[in-house]
């Protein structure tokens, strides 16, 4: 399988991309001088890709500190090899009135905080397709590209309709970063041939559903709401539209099966698992500590054979959902998955 993807011709990504979410607090208080010595730890392990966002408080900044870490300690031709993701994602009540100078001023912020003259890649988020100015802000954030501040153009949870605007307009991001899972497979149903068809790979999150697929939910009792957190709430959602609890353990018992052949636990296998499908360039995993970082290293190594995959294949076809485009039911913000969304982040509001 390897340990590399090509994203874009010169442009090399790990597979499995040190994901920055749990390092913006929401899990705990951070220790900035272990966050980063966790982060180049990542990197010596093969993870040489990482992913995070301007709304990710603090982020950024703990990512440039890596980066400069690197460069004081081993040279900058070292610290070049750390490919750093970011997210451009607008606030909700920003969307109709957005401006250039808006996004030209998110980029500026984040070329800051990750103390370098170029993003590697920007991945673009927009919340709500009736405010119409998403085509618009791509070609801004394109005309950045060309200026020399961002290398590469992502999207992050665009459905096909509007992936089909952006194309259609001139502008041709390499990837998208999107849910998809053993237990979320909403890229197949018109995505992954869009996809295909436009030269565009996948970045994957929600590989592990936030925890659930793991050893300590196999023969669990199935979880009263309300859960501890907003990510157990999310996933647990998937889980119902999966096809419920009784199914959800019968999947959690094929992947054990498949992990004990590979001396893996259910969540590398899960990981591996989306590696496997077409079109995904990396999984995008994140890691309390160093120990997480060499168990998620170990994601690259694992590869599955035919005989595993179908295992795993015959619980997701006794599966009824997710159903529709990709974030389609997030996007609905009266419903049971966009309701417990955040839309206001830059701004620091809910």
């Amino acid at each position: 399988m390897g340990r590399t993807f090509e994203l874009a011709p010169g442009y090399t990504v790990s597979r499995v991309i040190r994901g920055g979410w749990q390092l913006a607090g929401g899990h705990g208080a951070i220790d900035r001088d272990q966050a980063v010595a966790d982060l180049v730890a990542a990197f010596d392990a093969g993870i040489t890709t990482y992913d995070c966002a301007d709304i990710y408080t603090g982020v950024e900044e703990l990512i440039g500190a890596a980066r400069q870490k690197l460069a004081n300690e081993r040279g900058a031709e070292e610290a070049a090899r750390m490919k750093v993701h970011t997210k451009l994602v607008p606030d909700l009540e920003k969307l109709r009135g957005i401006s250039r100078a808006y996004i030209s001023g998110i980029v500026d912020t984040s070329l800051g905080r990750l103390k370098t003259e170029r993003l590697d890649l920007v991945q673009f988020h927009w919340w709500d397709y009736e405010a119409p100015r998403y085509v618009e802000a791509m070609g801004w954030l394109d005309e950045l590209r060309r200026e020399g501040k961002i290398r590469n153009l992502g999207t992050t949870n665009f459905d096909v309709p509007r992936l089909a605007e952006i194309f259609a307009a001139g502008v041709s991001p390499i990837s998208q970063q999107l849910q998809y899972s053993v237990l979320d497979r909403r890229p197949l149903n018109g995505l992954s041939a869009f996809a295909a068809a436009h030269g565009m790979k996948f970045l994957c999150y929600g590989t592990v559903a936030g925890g659930f697929l793991s050893e300590r939910w196999l023969g669990a009792a199935e979880p009263e709401m309300p859960l501890e957190n907003r990510s157990l709430v999310k996933y647990k959602l998937i889980i119902d539209d999966f096809g419920g609890w009784a199914l959800f353990q019968d999947l959690l018992r094929a992947l054990k099966a498949v992990g004990d052949r590979h001396g893996a636990d259910i969540a590398t296998v899960a990981s591996a698992w989306a590696l496997r499908q077409p079109l995904v360039a990396a999984v995008i995993v994140g890691a309390r500590n160093q120990q997480h970082v060499l168990a998620n290293a170990r994601i690259m190594d694992v590869a599955l054979s035919d005989a595993d995959l179908a295992t795993v294949q015959a619980v997701i076809d006794r599966s009824s959902g997710p159903k529709g485009d990709v974030y389609t039911l997030e996007r609905d913000r009266t419903g049971r998955h966009g309701s417990i969304m955040h839309y206001n982040l830059n701004a620091g509001k809910t």
